[in-house]
């Protein structure tokens, strides 16, 4: 398999605070790589210490078979880069917008005439070509974004949280086009914090405090997460959670519904029968019962569930 991105011991500090505290990356090429973490997690500063932008404290980063931060000016001509934040002007169309940016990219001018017209076409801008940005919603905001990031036809696309501000159709789209430029040999890394979205990443790394804490695909993340799952239905849910506070091996409860749903450590022997004496007092007709865990379980259990933290080492 073919790396895109290799960084070993990665680690970024702001005066005292450590945003990156020493990450081991490999992200294969033409896949979705995503980062899963909160704010605050490092999603941001790893992206932009990959693509140059920030120097790290210590490690070592290989993008695209260059050096980084040494060989970043060479390899800014390989790749495209979409934050969160709509980036281009307000006070230009659509088209004049990806018109600067394709003389930016340093293309002719035949070459910018046609990837224009092929990035109107594709990302559905034709109707709004004459439009001010500013005026635009968010969903068409994020088009315009993501055809002006592609028009030097990038060999890395570096997505920064690109869908917060838009809607769950205009995210929906937005990943088909993704996975239209993967099918064209793209390798897209793309940080989230929306739980639909990472399990649509071929790998995903969860980020918490700075450091990766699970890696690999969605299903496989599912399949062998650290932790049991129990969903409690049929039940009053406040005095299950009066009753479950008091159980020292649940880590986590939440509410999906009529459902209690509760992670305790893999180790834990019978997790279903320690459930049952728990609630017997008080809903001794509730059901109990384990089930398969969801990504968004897997996020629990590598954040609430994991080893502690290694120290930190000296810079």
């Amino acid at each position: 398999m073919s790396i895109a991105i290799t960084a070993r011991d990665l680690a970024r500090r702001f005066g005292a605070k450590w945003a990156v505290a020493g990450i081991d990356l490999d992200v294969p090429r033409a896949q979705i790589y995503g980062f899963l973490g909160p704010n605050g997690s490092g999603k941001s500063t790893t992206i932009r210490m990959l693509c140059g932008l920030l120097v790290p404290t210590r490690g070592t980063v290989t993008v695209l078979g260059h050096s980084v931060p040494r060989d970043s000016e060479i390899l800014r001509r390989k790749l495209g880069y979409m934050t969160q934040r709509f980036s281009l002007w307000d006070d230009l169309t659509v088209h004049e917008n990806l018109e600067f940016v394709s003389r930016v990219y340093g293309l002719d001018r035949a070459t910018r005439r046609e990837r224009i017209a092929d990035r109107v076409r594709r990302y559905d801008l034709e109707s709004i070509s004459k439009q001010r940005a500013g005026t635009l919603s968010g969903g068409q905001r994020q088009r315009l974004a993501l055809g002006a990031a592609t028009l030097h036809e990038p060999e890395l696309l570096l997505l920064d949280e690109p869908t917060s501000a838009v809607d769950p159709q205009s995210r929906r789209d937005f990943w088909e086009n993704l996975f239209a430029l993967v099918a064209r040999g793209t390798t897209i890394l793309v940080s989230t914090h929306y739980m639909d979205e990472a399990e649509r990443c071929h790998r995903l790394a969860i980020l918490d405090d700075g450091r990766i804490a699970a890696e690999g695909e969605p299903k496989r993340l599912a399949r062998d997460i650290d932790a049991t799952v129990i969903e409690i239905g049929d039940a009053d849910f406040d005095a299950a959670r009066r009753a479950l506070a008091g159980v020292s091996e649940v880590r986590s409860i939440a509410q999906l519904g009529n459902r209690l749903r509760v992670l305790l450590p893999r180790e834990v022997s019978d997790p279903v029968g320690l459930l049952r004496s728990a609630l017997a007092a008080g809903n001794a007709g509730a059901t109990v019962e384990r089930v398969g865990a969801s990504l968004e379980d897997v996020f629990v259990a590598a954040t609430r569930l994991g080893a502690p933290a290694a120290p930190e080492r000296a810079a």
